[in-house]
């Protein structure tokens, strides 16, 4: 993990954690700086790799990957298109740099007030043309099922790791209420996914047995 300072769109020129290890900075993928477990966030503070901040928009930046391999097996259809994914890639980046950027005063205008609603519509959309679900099922099917399966249980996850954060802040700050309220409707949007993936496939569910 690295920290430059760099300007997105809509956000002031402030110094944040690369959300990925691997991008290129100044001609090389190393800096020596978090050779002795310490990360840089974006308020300039060192903090351990292991604190609550860093495990948060970590785990966010698990989710972009997992989300990225989800990708590439999905073929877009009516309901759900690859651009819409896409679009979830691209928040999760003014997430992750959301929360590790505590109180810098960033905003996120690229992600819309109505993204929540909008997982809903699409969660409508996906259920009106797949069978009902009738219990629990097990993760599986096809490739592109099984990828979003898994990039599900990711978002839960994260999910998970930003209340750890909310729960260890004094005053929780409107980035992890944000944060819970977005990564809570995407995990159903994910799992409605899968679903989806497979009905595209012909591939029925397999419903836990026992």
């Amino acid at each position: 993990m690295v920290s430059h300072r760099r300007s997105l769109p809509g956000f002031p020129a402030l110094t944040f954690p690369v959300l990925c290890g691997h991008h290129l900075l100044m001609g090389t993928i190393y800096t020596r700086t978090g050779d002795h477990g310490e990360t840089s966030l974006g308020d300039g503070s060192l903090v351990p790799k292991d604190h609550a901040r860093v495990e948060a928009y970590g785990s966010i930046d698990e989710l972009n990957a997992a989300i990225g391999l989800f990708l590439e097996a999905f073929v877009s259809s009516q309901e759900v298109s690859q651009a819409d994914v896409t679009t979830i890639q691209e928040d999760l980046f003014c997430i992750g740099a959301y929360l590790a950027s505590p109180g810098v005063g960033v905003t996120l205008p690229a992600i819309p007030i109505g993204r929540v609603a909008s997982f809903e519509s699409a969660i409508d959309r996906m259920m009106a043309v797949m069978p009902p679900l009738d219990g629990f099922i097990l993760p599986g099917g096809s490739r592109s099922a099984a990828l979003a399966h898994v990039a599900c249980t990711v978002c839960r996850r994260a999910e998970r790791r930003v209340v750890a954060l909310y729960r260890s802040l004094e005053v929780p700050d409107d980035d992890s209420t944000m944060a819970l309220r977005y990564l809570n409707r995407l995990s159903d949007y994910l799992f409605c996914l899968a679903r989806y993936c497979n009905s595209l496939a012909g591939t029925p569910d397999q419903y836990w047995t026992r």
